[in-house]
């Protein structure tokens, strides 16, 4: 990766190999950060990916010297990280988690806490915001009814505390 000072981010990890040639599962995929030609930083080295095959949910890759089963099984669990400038561009209403870290989350005036990351949840992704006051992490699902407004050139992210009061009351 060209600057240890520009984010990079996650596209997934290297999960089990698939065939003899070096080829593997990734494993918590962005697909949209595994295409064809894209260089990744996996255990300290910058490999390209040459061969782009699978399911979205379960893509197939396979890197630039890395040729064989044994190789890719040398890898298995590893991230597989793409530097931020080689993403492409989201739709609007669509950041990456390094956008959202750090910013300050409002329920109106009142200062909540910070987002500390963004977790994937079975039906959702959520802020992991951690609170002013301390205690347990608080999460908001990236729902329009919980959140108002994200404006991560800002550094704030406004909440609605009401609809998340009212998902307790179950």
């Amino acid at each position: 990766m060209a600057s240890n000072s520009a984010p990079a981010l996650q596209a997934g990890r290297v999960g089990r190999a698939h065939g003899l040639d070096g080829s593997f599962y990734v494993t918590g995929p962005r697909p949209r950060l595994l295409s064809l030609g894209t260089s990744v930083a996996v255990a300290g080295r910058t490999l390209t990916i040459t061969r782009r095959a699978g399911t979205e949910q379960r893509p197939i890759v396979r890197l630039e010297g890395i040729d064989d089963r044994p190789a890719a099984e040398a890898l298995r669990g590893q991230a597989l990280m793409v530097e931020a400038q080689q993403a492409p561009s989201l739709a609007e209403g669509e950041w990456w988690a390094h956008e959202l870290e750090g910013c300050e989350v409002t329920d109106g005036e009142r200062l909540i806490g910070t987002v500390s990351r963004l977790v994937e949840l079975p039906s959702c992704e959520a802020l992991e915001v951690s609170l002013e006051q301390g205690g347990e992490p608080l999460l908001v699902p990236m729902v329009k009814d919980a959140i108002r407004s994200v404006q991560p050139a800002e550094g704030r992210i406004e909440v609605n505390l009401d609809f998340l009061a009212a998902g307790d009351e179950s």
